[in-house]
């Protein structure tokens, strides 16, 4: 299982940007979808995770609504729309993908390469 994530980048707070990932190889193994992050001298992270109906999802208590994630089964894409953007929400983001429910880090053993998100004060 193959994933690569795009869309990060630079935006000033209060702004908004989209993340998305696409999933390849033997997607039939997985499950759950999920974004995390990691910021300098910290660890990783859970943001958001998604089921594979969409139906359930869960968000990290920074989240507070400002985040949205979902996911596209026919296109193998996950996506993480990410609004009212802070400073302290600056970390290198990472999908990934899980055969397991997916509501634990400790669940994901696919991963993406990450991609740069920073917020400007």
């Amino acid at each position: 299982v193959q994933l690569q994530a795009s869309g990060g980048g630079l935006a000033q707070a209060g702004g908004s940007l989209r993340l998305s990932c696409a999933v390849s190889g033997r997607t039939f193994v997985t499950n759950a979808l999920g974004w995390f992050r990691q910021a300098p001298g910290k660890e990783r992270e859970l943001v958001a995770v998604i089921g594979w109906s969409s139906v359930n999802t869960y968000y990290g208590d920074f989240v507070k609504g400002r985040f949205t994630i979902s996911r596209d089964n026919a296109k193998n894409t996950h996506y993480l729309q990410m609004n009212s953007l802070k400073p302290e929400d600056t970390a290198v983001y990472f999908c990934a993908a899980s055969s397991r429910k997916g509501w634990t880090i400790y669940d994901y053993h696919y991963w993406g390469q990450g991609t740069q998100v920073t917020v400007s004060s």
